[in-house]
């Protein structure tokens, strides 16, 4: 039986024919991963406003027809890029399940995403444009809440085995971190200076602390 086209879900809910022009030729998952990289390039320079299919077709040295043949639309290519980042941290996500190390899980998170110059920006891009488009904050809701469901388990696990304070509830706990780091995030492109290796680590050092069983203090009687 003949496939079906492609088919695209716009930001308002109908369901179009995906457009695909061009005939690119060679590995096709090579060539949507340069496209996306190209798209954070753009957004990561020139904000979500200005990174248009022509100017994302430009960096990554193709016509647009190319890129249209990969994504109908910039929603679409947007979509991909939005699911492409979440995706790497959800691998570093899987990878620390079950260590019950909430600190190391913090570290891995700033590695990779103070690794990659434009992560930040184009991220801070993303959410900030997600408030004005339904799709992209559903799919926003679904990939956090899945990281905050393994955020809370190792929290969970880390309390279970009293290194991490358990007079409050895991969940809230990560939800706390993620705002922390979500807070992080929004200012680190507007003051890269202030945000050295030394005050990120004191940073997550700070975070560790606030979540960490206080020290007993308590006296004991003398007989």
């Amino acid at each position: 039986m003949p496939k079906s086209p492609p088919r695209h879900v716009s930001s308002g809910g109908a369901v179009e024919p995906a457009v695909r022009r061009g005939r690119p030729t060679g590995d096709h998952v090579a060539k949507r991963a340069e496209l996306l990289k190209a798209a954070a390039s753009v957004i990561a320079q020139e904000g979500y406003a200005g990174a248009s299919l022509r100017k994302v077709a430009q960096r990554a040295g193709y016509t647009t027809g190319a890129v249209t043949y990969y994504f109908a639309n910039k929603e679409e290519l947007v979509t991909a890029l939005i699911e492409s980042r979440f995706d790497r941290y959800e691998e570093m996500l899987e990878a620390a399940r079950g260590q019950a190390d909430i600190k190391a899980l913090i570290e891995q998170w700033l590695a990779l995403t103070t690794g990659d110059p434009e992560y930040w920006p184009v991220m801070s891009q993303l959410l900030a444009h997600a408030r004005f488009e339904p799709a992209f904050a559903a799919l926003i809701e679904r990939r956090y809440a899945r990281y905050r469901e393994v955020h809370t388990s190792i929290i969970a696990a880390g309390q279970a085995l009293g290194t991490i304070r358990d007079d409050i509830p895991a969940d809230l706990l990560a939800d706390q971190l993620s705002a922390m780091g979500d807070g992080w995030m929004m200012m680190f492109p507007f003051e890269p200076e202030r945000f050295t290796p030394g005050r990120i680590q004191a940073l997550v050092d700070a975070a560790i602390a606030l979540i960490s069983p206080a020290p007993d203090t308590r006296r004991t009687s003398g007989p």
